[in-house]
């Protein structure tokens, strides 16, 4: 079993006079962007936090974008994945459960986990972001599909994954205080001749509930896949 699904972990800041690491250097770095987001980190700000001169920093991170790096490994380290689970789809639904609250604990991260990896070439991007494909071949492998079938299941799972995460932290209510959902989510300005379904769906849409809407993508994720990917037979002996 790989990593832990008992929430986020990380020693606290250190002070001015306790020893300067990395590990404290990506828990600044991580309590800052949860605070201000992403585009608000800067070395020197991170200098602050810590008490320390930025350029003491360099020693341990290379630039802001290293430690962007190291911060997407650090939550991505929290991402439980047990190769050893005889049912691969139980411990693929764990694994978006886990995924889920990740961006949910930490929704100024998600650009880091989502669409900054897209950008940056397979090989080059933190050893730690991969490790959970890596794990998650060895599980679906260990239940004999081949390589290029897990790679495939891997790459359905997180396409959902993301396309769910993105989704739910962009759920806005524009006026909270208004009297009905056609209101508060803002859909009265849509033309009712062009979006009758949209504007007549206000309900649903004001009761989105993330959580909800991962088990029944998975249901339909994971049925899918059963049938169009099954596992290669075993041989017998």
């Amino acid at each position: 079993m790989n990593g832990t699904r008992d929430g986020p972990s990380g020693a606290s800041p250190p002070t001015r006079n306790s020893p300067l690491n990395r590990a404290a250097v990506l828990t600044a770095a991580l309590e800052l962007i949860d605070q201000s987001g992403v585009d608000r980190l800067s070395m020197r700000r991170l200098g602050e936090a810590l008490g320390r001169d930025p350029m003491a920093l360099y020693r341990h991170a290379t630039n802001k974008a290293a430690v962007l790096d190291g911060v997407a490994e650090m939550v991505l380290g929290q991402l439980t994945v047990d190769t050893c689970d005889p049912d691969w789809r139980h411990q693929l639904r764990l694994i978006a459960r886990d995924f889920r609250r990740i961006a949910v604990d930490h929704p100024n991260v998600v650009p880091l986990l989502v669409t900054h990896p897209l950008a940056t070439p397979l090989g080059l991007r933190p050893i730690g972001t991969l490790r959970p494909l890596e794990h998650i071949l060895s599980l679906l492998t260990k239940a004999d599909f081949t390589g290029a079938d897990a790679l495939h299941i891997y790459r359905a799972l997180f396409g959902f994954l993301y396309g769910h995460v993105l989704t739910e932290m962009q759920e806005i209510v524009e006026q909270p205080g208004e009297s009905t959902d056609l209101l508060r989510l803002g859909l009265y300005r849509l033309p009712i001749g062009e979006f009758p379904l949209l504007r007549g769906l206000a309900s649903e849409l004001a009761a989105y509930d993330g959580g909800e809407e991962l088990e029944r993508g998975l249901d339909v994720l994971l049925t899918g896949l059963t049938t169009a990917v099954p596992p290669s037979p075993r041989e017998s002996p």
